[in-house]
């Protein structure tokens, strides 16, 4: 599609322009991103705080890790990133985007540097090959050696200290602050099956060599000094642990799939100006500018068409091309 230069709109141009802004409105609105949130109840607990202040409305998503915000102007950014820390989690403005013409984004991604390594992804790995053993020895009985209680116990320990460290952390920073998640019950679950086990080993007859672990349905008339329960500590974090990275790496592919969809927009704008097209970033864009939209072309922000007409790429909606 294309337009005169003296701005008359032909039957296959369209001109259009930026909308209104509200006169009346006098809320700010803001969009913080929030870390250390573990579970849906996370979110709860920190939109519940966000909303408990005057003149503020709050909507947190766990899965984006953000909070959208919109708050009186009595109110600042700082006290709501106060309420956050307040609450035992961690508050931040995003960074601005960095307008970069196409060159340069090709130059950026072809310096881009390899991917992190992944500390869940470690622990989780070490939980599992360490775990493995002690789970087969403690439920296959052909498999028990004399005294492999204790080299089970020293397999456990690094899986419920080093593997279940985030989730112990995180019960303590919530215990803190007078409050219970999910991470509560699996540092609490765990912490009992591995301290049960460890004074039925130094205290109670478990410790003894040639004892035997015998693997049941059902609860008989055993000696409860010589029960352990390593393999639920090991098995109890490993499982959680494979759950949380299965997790992560799903919001980063539906991270990159958003991504994606929103390079489909439009990166600049023919901006009609005293009759003449002049091309110019979307980010310049202010309220009441009149652009050309040529056939194909993907709209630029939203707006309201005041002359023409034209066929529009609708594919940033529909995700058609993706």
């Amino acid at each position: 599609m294309s337009t005169s230069t003296s701005g008359s709109a032909s039957p296959d141009t369209a001109t259009a322009t930026t909308g209104q802004e509200d006169p009346t409105a006098v809320r700010e609105r803001v969009e913080l991103r929030i870390g250390g949130m573990t579970c849906a109840a996370c979110a709860a607990r920190v939109e519940k705080k966000l909303n408990r202040m005057a003149g503020v409305e709050a909507t947190v998503n766990y899965a984006t890790e953000k909070a959208r915000v919109e708050f009186s102007p009595d109110v600042t950014v700082a006290d709501l990133v106060a309420t956050v820390e307040n609450t035992g989690y961690t508050a931040e403005l995003p960074p601005p985007p960095v307008p970069a013409t196409p060159a340069e984004a090709a130059d950026a991604a072809d310096a881009r540097p390899p991917a992190p390594a992944d500390p869940l992804l470690d622990r989780l790995l070490v939980s599992a090959v360490l775990s493995l053993p002690v789970v087969l020895w403690s439920m296959v009985p052909a498999l028990q050696f004399t005294n492999w209680q204790w080299l089970a116990f020293a397999l456990t320990g690094p899986v419920v200290v080093y593997g279940g460290l985030p989730f112990h952390r995180a019960a303590w920073t919530n215990l803190k602050h007078g409050a219970a998640t999910m991470d509560t019950l699996v540092s609490l679950g765990t912490l009992a099956a591995f301290g049960w086990s460890f004074w039925a080993l130094f205290w109670g007859e478990a410790g003894m060599p040639g004892m035997r672990h015998e693997f049941s349905f059902s609860v008989g008339d055993t000696d409860a000094s010589s029960m352990l329960y390593l393999e639920t500590a090991s098995a109890v974090t490993v499982l959680i642990l494979l759950g949380r990275y299965l997790e992560a790496r799903s919001k980063r592919r539906a991270g990159a799939a958003l991504h994606a969809l929103l390079d489909l927009g439009a990166k600049d704008v023919a901006v009609l100006r005293d009759g003449h097209e002049v091309r110019l970033p979307v980010e310049q864009l202010t309220v009441g500018t009149r652009f050309v939209v040529r056939p194909g072309e993907k709209i630029a922000t939203d707006g309201v068409v005041v002359e023409g007409a034209s066929a529009v790429d609708a594919s940033m909606l529909t995700g058609e091309s993706v």
